[in-house]
């Protein structure tokens, strides 16, 4: 056994201990006990200063984009910074899985436990099998709002999808990009896939002109399609906000990830909400902040109640990945948001959106959650502190 103290520990699912002690299975790492302190002879504790919780939940990266860390530039917004990572997205295959690897062991390090991942491609099946994290791997599909592309576009995602891992504590679904890349066919295609309770991602009102094209059948994105030689010809604009299209289309009783969340405002999740019972709302705030300079409002999703979790997406649009930073940058711009609810968001919330709440998210008897201590923090103060794992 080791036994792990610390100034508190924050359990998530209970009141926080002050000078509380973890019993650890040291083969496992699963949690034997949490007692107090002074209920142990002191030679037997390996102390720490700090916070101890448990390992975070990053809902939302893309790996298999980590070499284009720093090749894409800050504050373009989301149509320009698209079209930049289809022009840089080809590197050589060695430097690919090189930072692959690099990023996911920087995760790791981090005190992260387990990723949502968006893959297009299979470049980061192999590191998947191999790595120290539990991965949700979401093979992502479009068709650009063309039904005439569906059939094709389908069967080369599938073929992504069988190659992606899914066992060994590895998990996987097909998911459709976002409500202005993917028809109603193809959406059709995807609900089909997908079994009951599974956990399916979207990209979702990121950037106004989304939005536009869905009230107005106008705006920035009609210029992105032409511009890429496929002209939205048939789109019918809803006239409603594009989250409206994506709940019409999707399947209630999956599990559903709305991510980034930008422009959402408290009537968007509420409809959603109403439309299912196993909605949750990935936020990435250092990357909104790199491509589009905004943050949402997190407001919004106190007041309704929303089963918020965090993501870092993935090094084209993030400085690191690291879900402490991601709160950092929260409780810096938007510090009416308590330390212990964003707790919450980057561990419990995110372990449930993801299907693993059995084993992490909260510091529980029986669970395996990794244990991650916060150095130089307090509930506020955020600036000097730093993370690393300690069980």
């Amino acid at each position: 056994m080791k036994k792990i103290t610390a100034d508190f520990i924050y359990p998530v699912s209970s009141e926080p201990i002050k000078n509380g002690v973890i019993i650890l299975d040291d083969d496992t790492g699963k949690i034997l006990a949490i007692e107090k302190s002074k209920d142990h002879d002191a030679s037997s504790l390996e102390k720490h200063a700090g916070i101890i919780v448990p390992g975070f939940v990053n809902t939302h990266c893309h790996l298999e984009l980590s070499h284009m860390r720093g090749k894409v530039g800050t504050g373009t917004g989301l149509i320009p910074f698209i079209s930049d990572v289809v022009k840089f997205r080809d590197f050589p295959e060695e430097e690919i899985m090189e930072a692959i690897r690099q990023a996911d062991e920087e995760m790791y390090a981090g005190g992260i436990v387990a990723v949502g991942d968006i893959s297009n491609k299979t470049d980061t099946a192999t590191q998947k099998k191999n790595s120290a994290l539990h991965y949700y791997t979401f093979v992502e599909m479009f068709d650009f709002l063309n039904d005439g592309l569906t059939d094709n576009e389908f069967e080369k995602y599938m073929s992504v999808f069988a190659d992606q891992a899914g066992t060994a504590g590895n998990k996987k679904s097909v998911v459709p990009h976002a409500p202005y890349t993917v028809s109603e066919r193809l959406f059709q295609k995807i609900n089909k896939v997908n079994k009951v309770g599974t956990t399916v991602s979207i990209h979702n009102q990121e950037t106004s002109a989304e939005n536009e094209l869905f009230e107005k059948g106008t705006g920035d994105f009609i210029d992105f399609y032409t511009n890429f030689g496929m002209p939205l010809k048939n789109f019918v604009p809803p006239h409603k906000p594009s989250i409206y299209y994506a709940i019409e289309q999707m399947n209630p009783l999956c599990k559903t990830l709305f991510v980034h969340n930008t422009l959402t405002t408290t009537t968007d999740i509420e409809a959603a909400q109403a439309w299912s019972d196993n909605v949750y709302w990935a936020t990435c705030p250092n990357a909104n902040l790199y491509i589009e300079n905004r943050l949402p409002n997190y407001q919004n999703f106190l007041d309704t109640n929303a089963r918020m979790t965090i993501g870092t997406d993935s090094l084209t649009s993030n400085w690191q990945l690291s879900i402490f930073e991601e709160m950092k940058t929260i409780a810096r711009f938007k510090s009416y948001v308590p330390f212990q609810t964003l707790l919450k968001w980057a561990t419990i919330n995110g372990a449930e959106a993801l299907g693993y709440e059995q084993a992490l998210g909260s510091l529980e008897v029986g669970k395996t959650p990794g244990l991650v201590l916060l150095e130089g923090v307090n509930e506020n103060n955020w600036a000097s502190g730093v993370v690393r794992r300690v069980g």
